[in-house]
């Protein structure tokens, strides 16, 4: 048996082998004598001893079939799950010890937040294919997008009541989290089920391993990205890349059983509501104030939504966001940190509710994640939904559609790396910096020499910008220079050291802040001299308007946001 259950035969908690090293100040595996029989830990089975028996498949998986198990046998023993190849000997007494992974949300909260690496682990954890929708995977020196999707589907004892019946789930709760590039700040954008989007065609990849394209869908709930038709994970990644212009990284999928095991696991999580609510449907009973959640209660809270708001989907996002905000603020704690105890049940609940992409499909690659997301402090987690308005084509309104006004900022600000929050680990010295740009002498504008790119602003506006520095401010030595290489949603000026005259006096002129001026290099023009270049973001409004847009810390007007370390009481 594996350590989970030579511990529950012998009546020792597994979390008690975790022993706190004084000279490290980390906990390691002491196990008892008989330990060294484990199928887990040990590197000395007989040739021919018999393998633990290998558990059954778990039934009711959050997502519909192809699933693959990380290292099954091509002819598995029938009636059971294959096992991970045997590893060399000098690896089976291997272990790995991680801090300070706590990682984002009920999905992949226990995956970082421990301290341990247990091998039966990888068979915990399902995957399907990305069918080559993501990009292959997060980068550890890049900013990181990842797809959150919680489904409807009713699987595992005590669901019955929840959900549609019948249905092969849906992506009832989603939200795409961005990691700044720094990993200073991070936004969680949640996206409504009942928006109306554009489903694209999706090839998915089938049980047999053959590639189906499944038809895409126009003007059509959100949620129907999941489960319609055979509609995988990867079709609601394709979804939200249609929706936003952001191609996640990595998709995480989980199901009601989610929201039981994981609360459960840290020992309940604290929310508080400014009512009393008693929702039949969602089953959920409580008075007006603070309340500790777990199980059946915290799934029943992030479910309810006639009692909440206006009593929509969209007071329901608010609902789970607080919910959100206070789970990473108990996983984060010392309370959980320093318990093996919690360490060893999130381990195993996590993993035990994942289904991840097949990018993502081992215990090493979610620690590795998990300490990525793990450098985040809970003050600069952004909580935020997809601007929208009533779907105007309706007379009950029962969906809505996407704010054409805002919803285009908030996209562009997450694919620039734009923190919506003013991030408080920033330091003082980096912020003068960028303000010091601005800051001293002016060249006269017979002497800035600029090239000007039109980078994502209305076709002409090179030109348009031009006619405008030389005939009425004077910048004669400026050129046309065409379309940028790539699109951006912010203008931005790059100059050398010797040109921050000609800098600040062009940032005058343009209305640019200190953030749009970017210090490298200088590139030669035609005559082979020296020139700045300004390249006109989708920000650009008209030559002569000053350029303002959204800077860090800023969120468009009219977008509701809230932070991960906030105590808000739902209403």
């Amino acid at each position: 048996m594996d350590a989970q259950g030579r511990g529950r035969a012998e009546n020792i908690d597994p979390a008690d082998q975790w022993v706190l090293n004084p000279n490290t100040g980390e906990y390691e595996l002491r196990l008892r004598p008989s330990a060294a029989q484990s199928a887990v830990a040990s590197p000395r089975r007989s040739a021919g001893r018999t393998a633990t028996p290998v558990r059954a498949p778990r039934p009711g998986r959050a997502v519909p079939p192809p699933r693959r198990r990380r290292g099954v046998p091509e002819e598995p023993l029938p009636g059971r799950r294959g096992r991970r190849p045997a590893q060399k000997p000098s690896r089976a007494k291997k272990f790995l010890l991680w801090t300070g992974g706590s990682m984002a949300f009920l999905l992949i909260a226990s995956a970082g937040a421990g301290y341990l690496y247990l091998d039966h682990l990888n068979d915990n954890i399902d995957s399907v294919s990305d069918d080559g929708a993501g990009t292959g995977g997060f980068k550890k020196d890049e900013a990181i997008n990842i797809l959150l999707i919680g489904t409807d589907k009713r699987t595992g004892a005590g669901n019955e009541g929840y959900g549609d019946k019948g249905s092969t789930g849906h992506a009832d709760t989603t939200i795409l989290l961005h990691v700044s590039k720094d990993r200073s700040n991070a936004t969680a954008l949640s996206i409504p089920r009942d928006l109306v989007v554009d489903i694209p065609d999706c090839p998915t990849t089938q049980e047999d391993g053959t590639t189906k394209v499944i038809a895409g869908s126009s003007g059509v709930r959100f949620n129907t990205s999941l489960g319609q038709g055979g509609r995988t994970p990867s079709c609601t990644m394709r979804t939200v890349t249609e929706l936003t212009g952001i191609t996640p990284d990595n998709f995480m999928v989980a199901d009601f059983n989610a929201v039981k095991t994981l609360t459960s696991a840290v020992g309940g999580v604290e929310v508080c509501l400014a009512k009393d609510i008693d929702d039949p449907d969602s089953h959920l009973k409580l008075s007006k104030g603070t309340h500790t959640i777990e199980g059946e209660q915290a799934l029943a809270f992030v479910r309810t939504r006639h009692s909440v708001g206006f009593g929509g989907d969209l007071s329901r996002i608010g609902l789970q966001q607080q919910f959100l905000s206070s789970l990473m603020r108990k996983l984060k704690s010392n309370d959980t940190l320093t318990s093996p105890t919690k360490m060893v049940k999130l381990a195993e609940a996590g993993t035990e509710a994942l289904t991840v992409d097949s990018q993502l499909d081992s215990i090493g690659k979610l620690k590795d994640l998990g300490l990525e997301l793990g450098k985040l402090n809970t003050k600069n987690l952004t909580f935020t939904t997809v601007p929208v308005v009533d779907n105007p084509n309706e007379t009950v309104k029962s969906t809505v559609v996407v704010n054409e006004e805002t919803a285009p900022e908030v996209f562009d600000m997450i694919k620039n790396d734009v923190s919506f929050t003013d991030v408080k680990a920033e330091k003082k010295k980096e912020k003068a910096a960028v303000a010091a740009r601005l800051k001293g002498t002016k060249a006269d504008p017979s002497e800035v020499r600029v090239r000007v790119f039109n980078g994502g602003a209305e076709t002409g506006s090179a030109q348009e910008v031009l006619t405008w520095l030389q005939t009425e401010e004077g910048v004669t030595r400026s050129e046309n220079a065409g379309n940028a290489e790539a699109v951006q949603a912010r203008t931005t000026l790059e100059y050398a050291p010797e040109q921050a005259d000609q800098a600040r006096r062009l940032a005058d002129l343009m209305g640019l802040a200190g953030s749009a001026m970017k210090p490298g290099e200088s590139v030669s023009n035609a005559q082979g001299l020296p020139t700045m270049t300004l390249t006109l973001g989708k920000d650009f409004k008209g030559a002569g308007v000053p350029i303002t847009g959204s800077s860090p810390g800023k969120a468009p007007a009219g977008v509701d946001k809230s932070t991960a370390d906030q105590v808000e009481c739902a209403k």
